[in-house]
């Protein structure tokens, strides 16, 4: 074998080995990631989760509203790059408790009983004015001292919110996206999708409640929306018997 042909080979395989360690790194920097994204959402391969859908507030009692139904799309792209399947059930057949299934709860407290019981018990410093009556506070949400009111198409809030029940490890999150209308649901839907990485970062496996404004969804839909803030404390503690501090 004269120097060239030796080179010639030598290069090849040194191409061969640089690309299998590429390979091979791309491929544990992907499973290191999903392994990552799975634990944040509780959802290991081959687990179950639950998507408990709300009626539409405005049409008949089965019927659930078009933006509901985009944000359980959003929800079933992620659960599926998890390598986890669903069980999609309407909030008043979802019977079972929290902590044994990931479970996924979109929907006002007023068209989902389910996310009702949910503030009740893991938020008692949240109150969501459910009254059909028209009015300024129509909707608004109370947050410890706080009232934020909405302003239909203009300035609207969710409640995202990523809860475990006590302290067990094992015990898999339930994720809240309490909005005052159908399309804030999406919005917040939308928003753990793109942001789950830097929410992991920081809460890691904790609990976690942010309030978030969706802007003029009137003309921007579910995307523009801004962080307000993180409430967790305050949604967590028993309401205070204070004057309530309107929000600007």
């Amino acid at each position: 074998m004269n120097d060239d042909v030796r080179n010639i080979a030598l290069g090849v395989i040194a191409t061969g080995l640089s690309a299998a360690l590429g390979w091979v790194a791309r491929t544990y920097l992907w499973r290191r990631k999903l392994r990552r994204k799975q634990a944040f959402f509780g959802l290991p391969e081959h687990s179950e989760c639950l998507l408990v859908v709300n009626r539409d507030a405005g049409g008949p009692d089965l019927a659930v509203h078009r933006h509901d139904v985009f944000a359980l799309l959003e929800l079933a792209a992620l659960i599926k790059d998890c390598g986890a399947g669903a069980e999609v059930v309407t909030q008043d057949a979802a019977r079972q408790g929290f902590g044994e299934r990931t479970e996924f709860c979109v929907g006002g407290p007023g068209s989902n009983r389910r996310m009702a019981a949910h503030l009740q018990a893991m938020l008692p410093g949240v109150r969501v004015n459910t009254d059909r009556e028209p009015g300024p506070d129509r909707l608004a949400f109370r947050i410890g001292t706080e009232l934020y009111r909405m302003d239909a198409g203009v300035t609207e809030y969710v409640l995202l919110a990523r809860l475990t029940a006590g302290r067990r490890r094992e015990a898999r999150p339930v994720f809240l996206f309490c909005g005052q209308r159908a399309i804030n649901n999406q919005a917040a839907t939308r928003y753990l999708v793109r942001h789950h990485e830097r929410l992991a970062r920081k809460h890691g496996g904790n609990s976690f409640v942010l309030l978030l404004k969706v802007v003029n969804s009137q003309a921007y839909g579910p995307d523009v929306v801004e962080l307000v803030e993180d409430v967790t404390r305050a949604a967590q503690t028993p309401l205070p018997a204070e004057p309530i501090v309107t929000a600007t």
